[in-house]
């Protein structure tokens, strides 16, 4: 139909023969197509549209054919289109009493039109002449019977002579051989004189014949015709030739157009198609689509689930699919690493660097637990989970997430639930399934506002928090853990009574692990560093310096570094120097230049937050009970990850290779059937299981020990860990220190850029680095090749139904 609609409204464009405009109506038709293929893209295949747009210029090039035809054999010039011609072929204005068969059209008669011809002509000049018009009838006949679309798209595109019926470049080339031919026959038979081979060489550029009595009577003027003859037919080819390329070039952007759109389309969902064509599946009642449920479990530590308090999770893993555990960011923290799980970034790429922080560009201190600070959107970079969706189009729930309220890129979920750590268990089973109740696609009795949302993350505190207040071998954090088990059976018997287990993809996460604390595991920071030389700190069980004169910096390393009685129970890294690569922890200014990082299980803590002497001496019991935030990649740091649903569609129990939690944002966008934005993850689904958690040769989950406790020279297990003979001394400045780089210790705001994503990077030098790259591009273009061919001939419409105080 907009076929038509267009060919109809070429009509128009036709009555005056203009080129240049029709070339204009294709390439604005071109646009318009290309933007009604942006904008239904969902519900149109970009290919058809692009055949459904070259078959309107077939249609329409008949059209001018067909209209060309018309004009030229069927229509009379107008008298100013004879005035204007006769005017380039006389040197001055025409005159009333000058006889010539240019001027014919304005005799008074018929009659009196012929006299003027056949009196200004030889018999032989009529017998051409009537043979001419005989093979023009002829011509013209030939080209009303045949004339199809083929030809139309011929006579468009081929290079034009000045003639208004434009012909291919062979049938050009075979008209000029057989007029050289008739030319040098005629001149073997000495019918024609030179003058006259002068004269019908001239009227076979001008397309007609001339009179005798004006090409004799002035020589002079015949010059001049013939030079403004030649003048007006370059004139004529080169705007010929001009509208050619005006039309060749803009059907060919056109066309570009059309095929990068394509190829966009393709590129965007190159393992699915896009979330509106998704497949959607039905529970019996209401229609889905694609629905994720991410359930984050803070400090739920991955070896919780071998001490048999957590009967649902170890089903949910038999149903589901899973590694033996997942492996957080450094420093592992909630803020970073719940950042970390929504955008994929490290935190040093995200820019939360930790629970607090301090910003030299901006002069400002993150806190956490401080709403008015924490939740402005200058900290948070990158793009979370929700603002993706919906970006997308998808409607998402956040419930309580960190960072869900900072306003992120101006984009704000559809339903968001403000932090409230005394949140019963139960209240956030009846939220889910509350938002999973909401009508869903199809029901046109709700406004959009109320439309069930195909997102919803979930977050858990409790474990977290009765962890820090209890440690994670107590009696009361074992009670905890098996509330949250319930919880998550409550959520899982819901579903099941929806008839939505196999209809919602259900992911359950944590951020990182708990370590047990001790009196005998600290570490008093004016033992190690002059705290007077200390501007800012950053971090918490971790310490970040900053201090007031960076150029001491090296000599407070060199100084840490130094044997100690408490030199083994802690690391120091310059942050620009020697931080492990695996870290991932050196690209942003707010990461503090230098750190002392201690042992699991160990803390570093100032006199005034804990005096361990004056504890020792009155009894007193370090808090909190647990701590994590050490080495990411300790066991008592490891999290969790299972999922089940039809994202993932794996044998039960299956079991996939370790993974760090920068993977998690990939997954959950692909159950999503969204493109995530760039980031250093590169899981995508489906996931390859390795095999079974139930397999002979799988692995077990381990149980880490508990931290032992420290050992002093003497041998005495239990003495004072914070005796040394040798107190920290001032700082001095030191002429010459070691080689050591010379911009360390200073920020470098500018080199904010993303670390690049290789499988192992402290393992692999520069070459392996780059075969990685470019396995990696070959890989994607082989992707898109393939998905292309897939993708090509399918509907891009086609739906189908088938049945108070934060956290550390």
């Amino acid at each position: 139909m907009m076929g038509a609609f267009h060919v109809f409204a070429l009509q128009p464009l036709l009555s005056g023969m203009d080129l240049a405009r029709i070339g204009l109506f294709f390439v604005i038709n071109g646009i318009a197509t290309v933007c009604e293929v942006a904008i239904w893209g969902h519900r149109k295949s970009w290919l058809k549209a692009g055949m459904a747009w070259l078959f309107e210029i077939a249609l329409a090039t008949w059209a001018v054919e067909r209209a060309t035809l018309l004009f030229r054999f069927g229509m009379r010039p107008s008298k100013q289109e004879d005035h204007r011609r006769a005017s380039l072929l006389s040197p001055s204005a025409p005159k009333d009493d000058v006889s010539s068969p240019r001027s014919v059209s304005s005799q008074d008669s018929d009659s009196e039109d012929d006299e003027v011809i056949h009196g200004a002509r030889t018999s032989f000049e009529i017998a051409e002449h009537d043979r001419a018009v005989l093979k023009e009838e002829d011509e013209r006949e030939k080209l009303l019977a045949s004339g199809g679309v083929g030809d139309g798209f011929r006579r468009i595109f081929s290079i034009s002579n000045g003639s208004k019926v434009m012909v291919g470049k062979r049938e050009r080339q075979k008209q000029k051989k057989a007029k050289r031919k008739a030319m040098r026959r005629e001149r073997r038979k000495g019918r024609l004189s030179r003058s006259e081979e002068q004269e019908l060489m001239f009227e076979l550029e001008d397309g007609e014949l001339r009179n005798d009595a004006t090409s004799e009577s002035s020589g002079e003027s015949s010059d001049i015709d013939g030079q403004k003859l030649r003048d007006f037919s370059v004139q004529e080819s080169r705007s010929s030739r001009c509208c050619k390329y005006t039309l060749l070039h803009g059907t060919a952007v056109t066309v570009l157009l059309i095929f990068l759109l394509g190829a966009y389309q393709v590129s965007r969902n190159r393992r699915q198609h896009n979330h509106d064509s998704a497949k959607l599946l039905s529970n019996g009642t209401s229609n889905f689509r694609p629905t994720t449920v991410l359930i984050s479990l803070d400090g739920f530590r991955a070896d919780f689930l071998n001490r048999g308090l957590t009967p649902t999770l170890n089903s949910f893993i038999a149903e589901g699919i899973s590694p033996r555990y997942m492996t957080p960011s450094f420093p592992s923290v909630t803020f970073p690493n719940h950042y970390t799980l929504v955008t994929g970034l490290y935190p040093e790429s995200h820019g939360i660097v930790g629970n607090t922080f301090w910003d030299p560009d901006l002069q400002e201190e993150f806190y956490y637990t401080n709403p008015s600070i924490s939740l402005q959107p200058k900290w948070w970079g990158g793009e979370p989970l929700w603002v993706t969706a919906e970006i997308a189009g998808i409607r998402t729930a956040i419930h309580m997430w960190p960072g869900s309220e900072a306003h992120i890129g101006g984009i704000e979920p559809a339903f968001i639930d403000k932090y409230d750590g005394s949140e019963l268990l139960s209240k956030k089973v009846d939220r889910i399934l509350g938002l999973l109740d909401l009508p869903g696609p199809g029901d046109r009795s709700i406004s959009m506002d109320d439309e069930r949302p195909q997102l919803i993350a979930a977050y858990v505190p409790v474990v977290d928090t009765d962890g820090h207040k209890y440690g994670p071998n107590s009696t009361e954090i074992r009670s905890t853990i098996s509330d949250v088990d319930y919880m998550l059976h409550d959520i899982f018997a819901g579903l099941q009574a929806r008839n939505l287990t196999d209809v919602v993809n259900v992911v359950v996460v944590s951020d990182h692990g708990m370590a047990t604390t001790s009196n005998d595991r600290l570490i008093q920071l004016e033992d190690l560093v002059d705290i007077d030389q200390i501007e800012h700190t950053d971090g918490w069980p971790l310490y970040g310096l900053r201090l007031r004169d960076p150029t001491l910096l090296p000599v407070l390393y060199e100084q840490l570094k130094k044997p100690s009685p408490m030199r083994e129970y802690f690391d120091v890294y310059l942050r620009d120097q020697d931080m492990p690569e695996r870290y991932h922890f050196s690209k942003n200014s707010r990461i503090a230049p230098l750190w002392i990082v201690p042992k699991t299980g160990w803390a570093i803590v100032t006199k005034k937050e804990f005096d361990i002497e004056e504890a020792k001496a009155t009894d007193r019991q370090y808090e909190p009970k647990g701590l994590h935030g050490y080495d990411h990649e300790h066991p008592l740091m490891r999290s969790i990850f299972v999922a089940r649903g039809p994202a993932f569609p794996h044998k039960p129990n299956s079991r996939v290779d370790v993974f760090q939690n920068v993977e998690v944002y990939n997954i959950i966008c692909d159950t999503l059937f969204i493109t995530p934005k760039p980031n250093n993850g590169t899981l995508r689904l489906p996931l390859k299981p390795v095999g079974l958690h139930s397999d002979p040769d799988s692995p077990p989950l381990e149980t880490p020990p508990d931290p032992s406790p420290p050992v002093v020279n003497d041998g005495d297990e239990k003495g004072n860990p914070t005796d040394s003979s040798t107190p920290p001394q001032p700082i001095e400045t030191v002429p010459e220190p070691a080689e050591i780089s010379g911009h360390i210790g200073i920020d470098n705001p500018g080199d904010d850029t993303p670390r690049p994503v290789i499988d192992d990077e402290n393992q692999m030098d520069e070459t392996e680095k780059e075969k990685n790259r470019l396995k990696q591009l070959w890989d994607y273009i082989i992707g898109q090749i393939t998905n292309f061919f897939e993708n090509a001939g399918k509907e891009g419409g086609d739906v189908e139904v088938d049945r108070g105080s934060g956290p550390v």
